[in-house]
This record gives C-alpha cells, sequence and structure tokens, in this order.
C-alpha cells in the first residue's frame, strides 16, 4: 500500500504533533514514542486517538529494528 508523498509531509500524530513512522506493508503509522499505532484503511491514515492501538514492548521492539533495518520514512517533510 502507498500513501500520496504529499500527505506523508504532512502527517503527524494526533496527540503529540510529532512525526510518525509509515510500514507501508503493515498499513500502519506509528509513533514510537507514545507507542501507538493507526491503521491506513483502503490507503486513508485513521489518525483518531479512540481508534489508535497500544503496541506491547515486544512489538515496539519489532518495529524498532524493522525501521532501522528497512529504513522505514518518517512523515513530515522529505529530507534534502
Amino acid at each position: 500500500m502507498t500513501l500520496d508523498p504529499l500527505l506523508l509531509e504532512v502527517l503527524a500524530c494526533p496527540i503529540d504533533k510529532a512525526p510518525l513512522w509509515w510500514f507501508a506493508d503493515e498499513g500502519i503509522l506509528y509513533n514510537p514514542r507514545l507507542r501507538k499505532s493507526y491503521p491506513v484503511v483502503d490507503g486513508v491514515p485513521v489518525l483518531l486517538v479512540e481508534e489508535a492501538s497500544d503496541v506491547t514492548d515486544a512489538e515496539h521492539e519489532r518495529l524498532t529494528v524493522k525501521a532501522e533495518k528497512e529504513g522505514v520514512r518518517a512523515t513530515g517533510p522529505a529530507p534534502g
């Protein structure tokens, strides 16, 4: 699943207003600071606080390793 690059530039966590990690292959946006994930349904990010899922320590570790290994893109302006 892909998200529009312009959309990725403006997406932020609705709670702390900071960037999210975009895991395209899993269809989630993840906030590693608050350990919350947000679903992307049919290409539409669902950034509602009540729809966020709390992430366990093990899942956080898995996502952190995956982000480092695969160079997962964070939302916000593209570097460069």
